[in-house]
């Protein structure tokens, strides 16, 4: 038992050391720093929670010395931040299955004082995409039971096999940490390299889910933003909005989630019941305003 033990012991030291290669520190905000990862060559993954600075953002690198990084943009929705640095890293290997209930799982992260450090638990709950508080939709939602540190946040969460579930985020639930799909992440990074920002739908209407006489459900128009995408098709204070592109709709939830799959400035149809007659309206998608 005790052989058993330390060949454990051994392997999980083996896997901290080959992800350490992708780790990095940075720093972004007063006191702490946070974690990070070579997500591809030249690019870095952090928490977009840890990032309150834009300029003068510097990593510690995995050799130990510090080079200069550039915020190449964030998407406070899924708390991804994406860094471009001049400097060489091993990119993290994601994962190739799912994770599951139970499955051990590592938090890396990096201090420029300590180096590499790690923690270890369990993967405590999965299931499909899910909506974070901030109204980004993680592609699954991974909760892990293990300790976050202040500066883990970031940092890579691995697989007993070194791979890399994702990355470590304390921000997102109040109930554990998370961890934040390589797949969200991959989305992410591709939509912030193409345009420095995710762009998210939106169509300008205040809804309130409604249950009409049929037990039809649906989201009663309650208010409209003045020359907004809704507003400009025609859409009136009083429709009640059935669906959304071909899906029936029946909370603001099922808004967003079609809206995800249409691109910001496509046309998509939707259909309302207006005085008791359903018809058709085709709205052009805009892009939600920033938060200033």
């Amino acid at each position: 038992m005790a052989n058993e033990l330390a060949a454990f012991s051994k392997e999980l030291a083996a896997v901290v050391e080959r992800a350490a290669g992708s780790v990095v520190s940075v720093h972004a905000r007063p006191r702490f720093s946070s974690s990070g990862a070579f997500w591809r060559p030249g690019i870095l993954v952090t928490a977009e929670h840890t990032v309150r600075r834009e300029d003068e953002i510097t990593v510690t690198l995995p050799d130990g010395s510090n080079a200069a990084a550039t915020l190449a943009g964030s998407d406070p929705g899924t708390d991804i931040a994406v860094l471009k640095v001049e400097a060489p890293g091993a990119p993290a290997v994601a994962a190739t299955d799912d994770p599951a209930p139970g499955n051990l799982a590592l938090a890396l992260g990096r201090s420029e004082d300590s180096g590499i450090n790690a923690t270890l638990g369990i993967v405590s709950a999965v299931s499909g995409p899910w909506r974070t508080w901030r109204g980004g939709r993680l592609d699954r939602y991974i909760r892990l039971d293990l300790t976050l540190y202040p500066g883990s946040s970031g940092g890579l969460v691995l697989n007993a096999a070194g791979q890399a579930l994702g990355i470590a985020t304390s921000a997102l639930s109040r109930i554990a940490g998370l961890a934040i799909p390589a797949s969200t992440i991959n989305r992410v990074v591709d939509e912030v390299l193409a345009r420095g920002r995710v762009a998210r739908g939106y169509l300008g209407v205040g809804l309130q889910p409604v249950e009409l006489p049929d037990h039809q459900k649906g989201l009663i128009v309650l208010s409209l933003e003045p020359e907004g995408p809704a507003a400009l098709a025609g859409v009136l204070i009083g429709d009640v909005l059935v669906a959304l592109g071909g899906t029936a709709v029946s909370d603001t939830d099922d808004i967003q989630t079609v809206l995800e799959t249409h691109g910001v400035g496509r046309a998509i149809e939707v259909q309302v019941i207006r005085g008791g007659a359903s018809r058709s309206v085709a709205i052009t998608i805009g892009e939600r305003p920033r938060r200033s």
